[in-house]
């Protein structure tokens, strides 16, 4: 109880110190020494879990501060943040093992403090290095990301270099430590290896394309590590409301993997905008090696992908096939705010092996005003005697201060 008081205590510490020095992202001068930029967000959820198993049902009121300070001397940057995250109402699995058996379903936000960003950077007009623990997010975090929806956020100890010819980007990471979302206390903090991110993109008005290589050799993580080849390309189609977006990649096992596989990747989704909704279709695969091993994206911000509920955090040996449709709407309620709405369909099956994965639907509404966002998210995955039946709930505020 001690701990979590002082745990409380440190994040109302964030919002009452945090304006004494400046409000987010305003630069306070050091003189002629350079200046300090302060940063800070917190975030407050609320999350139920409902499984159709023998654990109980999770609810989990879980709170995440944020702050951080830059300090600027002229095209040198030393950023640090300190990470925060304690549980208000804890009837969940936290994924900790020193917790013991929690009779509950897993809601992956353990009470954690850290140094979640420590590093250098050097850069004139967006081109430059940096070296340390840091955010990486490749295009649309499909393979390499953040996983942003979590309460503790994943970083790399890594080397990146950044530069930009005209519509030409390059971007190139090497990195020997994944900083995992589980927390210090976790044996899972961390997962080391070798690990080479390139993303070399070209965007234009017509078209944003993308082609990468994502070497990952885990040093324990074997059954992980692999060679992925790829590329991705978002084609607005000139003179309409209309966006087609093609991707596909090629992996390999590599480094120690004990398991020889080889697997393909695609995505097509086509989008477009009707009567003020936003429309998307799409196919999505991540292929099997005749049920062997399939295609795996361990740096992904994956509850992005393949419906809320996250069944498919890891793709089963069989592979994977969703077909998608999402609609979204922004609509304005008078005297209050503008809402954005948003429906997904999924449908799931395997690569190999004619499998029904089952299917899910999910919904969110929310709104933003200034610092503050509100939203409240839904998912059911209905599994069709694949696995679990599971409905998942989420009401959640956010501030930058």
């Amino acid at each position: 109880m001690r701990t979590k008081t002082c745990l409380l205590s440190a994040v109302s510490l964030l919002f009452v110190a945090t304006p004494a020095f400046a409000q987010s992202g305003e630069e306070v001068a050091l003189g002629d020494a350079g200046n300090l930029v302060i940063t800070g967000t917190a975030r407050l959820r609320l999350e139920t879990v409902d499984q159709d198993n023998a654990v109980g049902d999770a609810e989990a009121v879980t709170l995440r501060g944020r702050l951080g300070g830059a300090l600027q001397f002229g095209n040198f940057e030393v950023f640090g943040e300190a990470e925060l995250t304690t549980s208000l109402i804890d009837n969940f699995n936290d994924t900790l093992p020193g917790n013991g058996i929690e009779p509950y379903s897993v809601v992956a936000d353990p009470d954690n403090l850290e140094l979640n960003r420590l590093h250098v950077s050097y850069k004139v007009d967006g081109n430059g290095v940096t070296v340390g623990r840091q955010r990486i997010i490749l295009d649309n975090a499909r393979f390499v990301g953040n996983v942003g929806w979590r309460q503790n956020e994943q970083t790399f100890d890594a080397v990146r270099g950044q530069a930009s010819i005209g519509p030409v980007s390059l971007d190139a990471s090497y990195s020997n430590s994944q900083r995992t979302i589980f927390g210090v206390d976790s044996p899972n903090e961390f997962f080391d290896g070798d690990f080479v991110l390139l993303n070399a993109g070209v965007d234009t008005e017509v078209v944003d394309a993308s082609a990468f290589a994502y070497l990952i050799d885990y040093d324990v993580r074997l059954g992980m590590s692999s060679d992925t080849y790829g590329f991705r390309a978002v084609v607005s189609v000139p003179g309409a409301p209309v966006t087609v977006t093609l991707s596909a990649a090629t992996q390999e096992d590599a480094g120690g993997n004990p398991t020889p596989y080889s697997a393909e990747y695609y995505n097509v989704e086509l989008g477009g905008s009707v009567a003020g909704f936003n429309l998307k279709a799409g196919y999505e695969e991540l292929g099997s090696d005749g049920g062997v091993a399939a295609f795996q994206t361990p740096f992904a911000t994956l509850h992005a992908f393949n419906g809320w509920a996250d069944t498919f955090l890891v793709t089963p040996a069989n592979g994977l096939r969703d077909y998608y449709g999402s609609a979204s709407r922004r609509f304005t309620v008078p005297g209050l705010t503008t809402f954005t709405a948003t429906v997904v369909y999924h449908e799931f099956e395997s690569d190999f092996g004619g499998i029904n994965y089952g299917s899910e639907i999910d919904a969110s509404l929310g709104f933003r005003a200034g610092p503050l966002g509100i939203v409240a998210k839904f998912a059911s995955y209905d599994a069709d005697g694949f696995g679990v039946d599971t409905d998942k709930f989420w009401l959640q505020a956010d501030y930058s201060f």
